[in-house]
């Protein structure tokens, strides 16, 4: 007997009062409905959830993404039908020629940059690493390549790939594993690797920051400010971090990072995004951005953070 189709309904009842707590308001119960139909003509369905502003977000991705996936499969195989779905958490990346990837790195060092943030995770260790083999060929020895799986693989599979890019003087490698477990797992691969690796841009607290260093999984921490708790937490993840002798970058962000990279001794890279197609607002609406020189880029000065923005982008592009 098998799956014939998959049915998702979202569903919203207001309510007579409000049924919130202490920090937050319930004045509907929200919930999905999800209708499953075999090939025999048995039907079932379920409602749960109590997602309150997600369930036109959750029936998309039923429709969309797992329902195809496990249509066509038996209704006895339950442990199959989740790993199908599961696997859709940490999806392929589109592949660039090396060709391609040589143009890109040069087009980065013409820009004044550093090094390059490289992304991986996406094919098998063994693709990723002639990938990465390309870039390096490409800039030579004295730019700073690092590596990003965005927790793309297992931690075998990140060993794997470590291994094969030893050779190639990698500064770090970000993110190589799977979410569900990954400071254990990343705690493996460090033990595995010369590569430093670096974890933190999907933190939201220096909580998390202190489950990474307590777990022995990083060696340099990008805490992302605008992620986590601002400045003043940002701050407090750079002191943890200094304590346990562990470096600190900051995912993107660098009119932010520019300040904190810069004022702790422990500091190493800012981040920015170098295609001008890829953020305009970096680009174009920073208007006293510094220049980007031999991979140097001086500290704003003024109130605050010391930026100005172009008013006209502004207004013709804000959102009512």
């Amino acid at each position: 007997m098998r799956v014939e189709s998959v049915e998702a309904i979202p569903v919203e009842i207001p309510l007579t009062q409000n049924f919130g707590g202490s920090t937050y308001a319930v004045l509907k119960r929200s919930t999905v409905i999800t209708r499953m139909r075999t090939d025999a003509g048995l039907v079932s369905e379920v409602y749960n959830g109590d997602n309150r502003e997600h369930g036109l977000e959750i029936t998309r991705l039923i429709h969309e993404a797992l329902a195809p996936r496990v249509i066509g499969m038996s209704i006895f195989e339950g442990e199959r039908v989740w790993e199908t779905m599961f696997a859709l958490s940490h999806a392929s990346r589109d592949r660039k020629t090396l060709a391609d990837i040589g143009r890109e790195m040069e087009a980065y060092r013409l820009a004044g940059m550093a090094g390059c943030k490289f992304k991986v995770g996406g094919l098998s260790p063994q693709a990723d690493a002639e990938r990465v083999e390309a870039a390096r060929k490409a800039v030579g020895s004295d730019f700073m390549l690092a590596v990003d799986a965005n927790r793309g693989w297992t931690a075998d599979e990140a060993i794997e790939f470590a291994r094969l890019v030893e050779p190639l003087d990698i500064r770090w490698f970000e993110e190589p594993c799977h979410w569900y477990d990954d400071a254990a797992l990343m705690a493996r691969v460090r033990q595995a690797t010369r590569i430093p690796v670096t974890a933190g841009q999907s933190e939201i607290t220096s909580h998390g920051v202190r489950r990474l260093i307590d777990a022995g999984a990083v060696d340099i921490v990008n805490y992302d400010a605008s992620e986590g708790g601002g400045v003043t937490d940002w701050r407090r993840a750079a002191a943890l971090c200094a304590t346990a002798g562990v470096a600190v970058a900051h995912h993107e962000e660098s009119q932010i990072a520019q300040h904190l990279i810069s004022a702790v001794p422990h500091g190493t890279c800012i981040e920015c995004f170098a295609d001008p197609e890829r953020d305009p607002v970096w680009q174009r609406m920073w208007v006293n951005r510094p220049a980007i020189r031999d991979g140097m880029m001086a500290v704003s000065t003024g109130p605050g953070f010391g930026l100005e923005l172009d008013a006209a982008m502004i207004a013709k592009y804000r959102v009512a």
